[in-house]
């Protein structure tokens, strides 16, 4: 059996006691990693509470975390000025860099500065990208989002996985009643934890009303905020979930939506088309209020679950982690030559 690999983590989001939902993917990942048997420590850039000077501060602290671990390899979970700065350092350690979707694609903000500053962590990804020995990136959109001339051997697609354990059918109604939601009425859930306006939460209600202008009683529930146990609760209550944002990576909730057995309504954005094609009862749509509504509709007149079990199975913890290790020593079998500083 290879030995245990050591590796440090170094992400901006991770749940803090102030944020407790901040980058629960990226815990789960990790929590995935050590269940295989992998050493596993976490460097935790906290921009969400510091502002981009955390990213000024952190070259002394994650020296000292890395002399401390000596992991054989740094995994950077994010791209941005982050991994930008950290693969400029420590070129004796190999560096594999997850891109998750904003660091790649940019941000739809409003305002000459953010735009500047989107602009300006897209090309920070890019150099990192060129510097990095391994690159992950959650979905295929993302892999054609990095620059020209990438190594392709260096790269791999691997979303982030699930807790099937976490996520799994239960009694719809049973869940229904200890939410308190009303019976006799299609329960559409939209999930948008940072209330980000690329989530479009206008275009998920208006679908909402339009479904009720064609007869449905039909509410909409907006899942934010929530504590980590929950969700499962929520997903599980809901008849449908609705997915209307203008630009995603690998979107988590769809992936929990479809292993609680949920229909997934939803535009075509990120990989979604990947994760529901094949998968009776779920649509996508054009992302207009009355052609989502037209698809929830199916959804209402099917009234059922979907079986998704099989393509789920696939983004499990374990087989994600596994797929990730695979990758670590693929990575350090390459040569740990540094790149060329960009």
């Amino acid at each position: 059996m290879p030995d245990a690999l050591s590796i440090l983590v170094v992400t901006n989001l991770y749940p803090t006691r102030q944020r407790p939902t901040l980058g629960m993917f990226v815990e789960q990942q990790v929590n995935g990693l050590r269940a295989i048997g992998l050493q596993v420590k976490v460097f935790f850039v906290n921009r969400a509470d510091e502002g981009m000077q955390a990213y000024f501060r952190m070259r002394k602290p994650l020296s000292a975390a890395i002399a401390e671990a000596r992991p054989a390899l740094l995994h950077i979970l994010y791209g941005g000025v982050m991994a930008d700065r950290v693969t400029r350092w420590h070129p004796e350690i190999p560096k594999v860099v997850t891109f998750l979707g904003s660091d790649l694609l940019g941000e739809i903000l409003s305002g000459q500065w953010r735009r500047w500053l989107s602009a300006y962590g897209v090309r920070c990804s890019r150099r990192a990208a060129r510097r990095a020995q391994g690159v992950v990136v959650v979905s295929e959109g993302l892999r054609r989002a990095l620059p020209p001339g990438l190594d392709k051997a260096r790269v791999r697609v691997i979303p982030c996985g699930i807790d099937l354990d976490r996520f799994r059918p239960t009694d719809k109604v049973a869940c229904q009643r200890q939410l308190g939601w009303r019976d006799g009425v299609f329960h559409v859930l939209f999930a948008a934890n940072n209330r980000d306006p690329v989530k479009r939460p206008w275009l998920a209600a208006a679908s909402v009303e339009a479904l009720r202008g064609a007869g449905v009683r039909a509410e909409l529930h907006l899942m934010a905020g929530l504590p980590y146990a929950q969700v499962p609760t929520w997903l599980n209550a809901s008849d449908a979930l609705i997915m209307t944002s203008a630009q995603e990576g690998s979107p988590t909730v769809v992936k929990e939506a479809l292993a609680c057995g949920v229909p997934v309504v939803s535009v075509d954005v990120g990989d979604v088309f990947e994760r529901i094609e094949g998968v009776a009862g779920c649509h996508l749509s054009l992302p207009e209020p009355e052609a989502l509504a037209a698809k929830l509709m199916l959804v209402r007149l099917a009234n059922g679950r979907v079986s998704a079990q099989h393509q789920i199975q696939e983004l499990s913890l374990q087989k994600t982690a596994l797929r990730l290790e695979r990758f670590y020593r693929e990575t350090l079998s390459f040569s740990t030559q540094p790149r060329p500083a960009l």
